[in-house]
């Protein structure tokens, strides 16, 4: 009433809502928050806006004519925190609980303890992008710190190389539970697959899986390209797929084991399968020039022998009781390959003499492992001679960023 009696001729009022306005009504004037609101006993709504007024209880006394402004009650704007969670080790989801469709505009955020900020809803997709980048940038950020502390523990040959959070696609999945969040870890020579992430040196030994990096392959298998359009890999990259890619979640990477195995991967943003499928590579190839080589027991018309993959030498096969080498092949020499699937598979070399094609054909009894072994150390080969071969391969930079 005061403020509208020298107000003037015309006034101009703005309505807000504010919730419980019987609290509102018994706030005095100039209380600076809910303490000296004895009467309700809560937080009233002004405060809780953030709204307030500074000064006392004489404010409520009219102002002189000669300075009307003097004792007015003075309002200033104040940033209250009604829930804080920690973004160290937090991940965030878009996804409706238990289905595999986007929230519109809105994403979760859940700090490593549980905590949630529950469904953060914004106006536009532009808002809730930013958001979502900002969110994502901040906890990347927090991430990279943990993994520098718990390098300084480790040794210069079990570096923390790339972790984070992901959703892995449960095996035979039903429509109640789809996927649910793992944290993965690229570390010295092994992947690591974790339900919570590792605080202490003590937890890397806890992980649910632990593959080791010469043995895995990284496969991209869905891209993000505009609104409700994404791009299949084996449709435009000639990439086979084995995987079911029926789901609508896009940013989906594979990683394929031993014995046929697979683990299938889904990621928030385009820049993490980027970054993800980047830190794969460099983690693969560090490792492959720290081993040197790999062998494997293998056999051919009954004789047990030793397959060697090495860095430098390439390819060598030997008895394993006299270790008398049978043959040896450079990797250049490698011109193909085919296998059944099981556990045989046959070498296609080219004599360097003759230039004639010898076949090679040895059975082993995890094949899988043994070929993607084979993968990594020509791929860490083609690396160390090529510069600019690690960034020709990223299929996810290639395609995500020209989009």
């Amino acid at each position: 009433v005061h403020l509208l009696r020298n107000a003037g001729d015309e006034v101009t009022i703005t309505v807000q809502y504010l919730r419980e306005a019987p609290s509102f009504l018994k706030l005095p004037l100039g209380s600076p928050g809910p303490s000296s609101d004895h009467s309700s006993g809560t937080s009233s709504p002004l405060f809780d806006s953030g709204l307030h007024l500074n000064g006392n209880s004489t404010n409520t006394a009219p102002s002189s004519p000669s300075s009307p402004i003097a004792n007015e009650p003075k309002y200033e704007k104040r940033w209250l925190d009604t829930l804080s969670v920690p973004l160290s080790m937090a991940r965030i989801s878009r996804y409706k609980t238990g289905t595999d469709k986007l929230r519109s505009n809105a994403f979760e955020v859940l700090a490593l303890d549980g905590v949630s900020t529950g469904i953060l809803q914004f106006y536009t997709a532009q808002e809730s992008a930013d958001w979502l980048r900002a969110m994502s940038t901040n906890i990347s950020d927090l991430t990279l710190q943990n993994m520098k502390m718990a390098n300084k523990c480790c040794s210069p040959s079990d570096q923390v190389i790339h972790m984070g959070w992901v959703n892995e696609r449960l095996e035979g999945a039903d429509s109640s539970q789809l996927y649910k969040f793992k944290f993965l870890a690229l570390k010295g020579s092994s992947f690591y697959i974790f339900s919570t992430p590792p605080v202490s040196t003590l937890d890397w030994v806890r992980a649910e899986k632990i593959y080791n990096l010469c043995e895995v392959l990284f496969k991209i298998h869905k891209l993000w390209l505009v609104d409700d359009c994404w791009l299949q890999a084996n449709l435009y990259l000639g990439i086979h797929q084995d995987v079911d890619l029926e789901d609508q979640r896009p940013y989906c990477f594979s990683v394929m084991v031993g014995h046929g195995k697979s683990h299938y991967f889904n990621v928030e943003l385009g820049s993490e399968l980027a970054v993800w499928e980047k830190s794969f590579q460099r983690a693969i190839f560090l490792e492959v020039q720290r081993t040197g080589s790999k062998t494997y027991m293998c056999s051919w018309q009954g004789d047990t022998l030793c397959f060697t993959v090495d860095f430098a030498l390439g390819f060598t096969c030997f008895d394993s009781k006299t270790k008398n080498v049978l043959w040896r092949f450079k990797f250049s020499q490698l011109k193909g390959s085919s296998d059944d699937g099981k556990t045989r598979v046959k070498l296609l070399f080219q004599n360097l003499d003759t230039k004639q094609i010898e076949t090679k054909e040895l059975e082993f009894q995890d094949l899988t492992a043994v070929l993607h072994c084979i993968h990594s150390f020509i791929a860490a080969k083609v690396a160390s001679v090529d510069p600019v071969f690690i960034d020709s391969q990223s299929i996810a930079r290639k395609y995500m960023y020209s989009n």
